[in-house]
């Protein structure tokens, strides 16, 4: 059987509703091809269950806290029961899945695929064979393609990893007892959030890292993370790379040899969770068939328009290799869509991209880095506001973090902000709208702010240029 359509998508996830949702807007027929469950990474195993799990972690964490942040309050912190935690999880995602996926697919009425889906055909004239679970073949031709097939854990050749067996961010939220220790390899955004999720679940953390925590982001950001999870148990282990891995049955632990400064140590954890990044999804694809150029990770090689190599073959989200957050694939679908049907000439744009990570305190940023402002050559004037100087984080009882500023230190225009703080996200999303209005620091310095709110900060922060912090009034500009 030979099926036609304006666009044939690989893969069910944000970047390919986006695009689906788009073209059918656009009055284009659309077929989806999905070979595992339908919604993609974010709403299955990624954004929606870490953050689940993230805020049941941090309500047992203030439960523990209360009494001592705020006198008064008597509160205790339970065991976790981890089988409910698990189901009352997964009741989520596939409440969502239904509502913003299996409902949506419905109601704009796109046609859907269930198999494996492989280019076929000559790069001139490429179709797609979709092979499903009973080994029937259909042959789709379509006049573009979208490849979203998102990226998946991936895990380095450390000698005996594979042999001891490790768990990864998705495998770990499908445990059933917390874990009395934990190994968790890595130091980046997923790690850290893993780290900590655990810890306030019960387990005792240890983190090996390679170079520093949240090594893309300013520095101010890893010291005050590292003291965070200082105070809360999670020990950090800095310099440290992985050699080999062995598990110890007697004992009924995982032992991770690393070395540290030339030097080896051991680490015993009854779990290790590696974290050290993701890779593409493109095997099995076929994409040498129809000559799309893949980069080093396997990811598809797009031009500033996400199209690759073939000229009716495009890739948006993960599988890019581009920064992997659901918006961005989302922006991506959307993008593809408009550059095919429209001829929009759409061009992805990440100088003003807000990235979370959810910690708490969470991080947030947007925008340029310190060292990038000088990498690029602009003489640069940053302030660093300790969250002390925020009235709401001092109400809240937690000045832990604080709120920097990058700006030019000729016109005075901001170009990052970042932030660790409670709802540092909202204070990243606020930083997007300054940064798309190239405010200077005295603009945002008398603009307004509502009082008591954590985004408030960004305008303390701002008159901290020109003012002394312990001189002003708590609730005076």
């Amino acid at each position: 059987m030979q099926s036609r359509y304006d666009l044939a998508i690989i893969g069910s996830g944000g970047a390919a509703f986006a695009a689906a949702i788009r073209a059918t807007t656009l009055g284009k027929s659309v077929v989806m091809i999905e070979r595992g469950t339908f919604g993609g990474t974010c709403v299955n195993t990624g954004c929606v269950p870490s953050k689940a799990l993230i805020a049941a972690a941090e309500a047992r964490q203030t439960a523990a806290e209360a009494g001592n942040r705020f006198p008064g309050i008597a509160t205790t912190a339970d065991d976790v029961d981890m089988p409910a935690l698990i189901s009352s999880k997964q009741d989520l995602v596939e409440e969502l899945r239904g509502e913003k996926y299996v409902d949506v697919a419905d109601a704009y009425g796109w046609q859907i695929r269930h198999g494996d889906a492989a280019f076929a055909g000559t790069p001139e004239a490429p179709v797609l064979e979709v092979t499903a679970t009973d080994g029937a073949v259909e042959t789709i031709d379509a006049d573009h393609y979208l490849v979203a097939t998102g990226a998946s854990a991936w895990a380095p050749p450390i000698d005996g990893l594979e042999e001891a067996g490790y768990l990864t961010s998705t495998t770990a939220m499908e445990l059933t007892k917390v874990p009395d220790s934990l190994l968790v390899l890595g130091g980046g955004y997923v790690a850290l959030e893993q780290a900590q999720l655990f810890a306030r679940l019960g387990s005792k953390v240890t983190l090996l890292v390679r170079s520093r925590l949240a090594s893309k982001e300013e520095p101010e950001v890893s010291k005050a993370l590292q003291e965070v999870f200082a105070d809360e148990g999670i020990r950090v282990v800095r310099r440290a790379v992985p050699t080999h891995v062995a598990r110890d049955d007697v004992r009924g632990q995982v032992v991770v040899t690393a070395d540290i400064s030339g030097g080896e140590q051991e680490f015993h954890a009854e779990q290790v969770l590696v974290a050290l990044g993701r890779r593409p999804v493109t095997d099995g694809l076929n994409l040498d068939a129809v000559e799309v150029k893949t980069g080093d990770a396997g990811e598809i090689v797009v031009t500033n328009q996400l199209l690759s190599s073939n000229p009716r073959i495009w890739a948006a989200g993960d599988v890019t290799g581009h920064r992997e957050f659901v918006y961005v694939a989302a922006h991506h679908g959307a993008m593809v869509a408009d550059n095919i049907f429209t001829d929009a000439g759409r061009r992805v744009d990440y100088r003003h991209l807000p990235r979370v990570t959810f910690t708490s305190p969470a991080v947030g940023a947007a925008g340029t880095t310190e060292a990038e402002l000088l990498a690029a050559g602009t003489r640069c004037d940053c302030r660093v506001l300790p969250l002390k100087h925020v009235p709401r984080a001092v109400v809240n009882r937690d000045t832990r973090g604080f709120i920097k500023l990058v700006a030019d230190a000729g016109t005075g225009r901001i170009h990052g902000i970042t932030a660790v703080a409670k709802d540092a996200g909202e204070i990243a999303a606020a930083a997007v709208y300054i940064l798309d209005a190239a405010m200077t620091v005295d603009q945002v310095a008398g603009s307004w702010a509502p009082y008591l709110t954590m985004a408030e900060g960004i305008k303390i922060a701002a008159q901290s240029f020109s003012a002394d912090m312990s001189r002003l009034s708590c609730c005076a500009s």
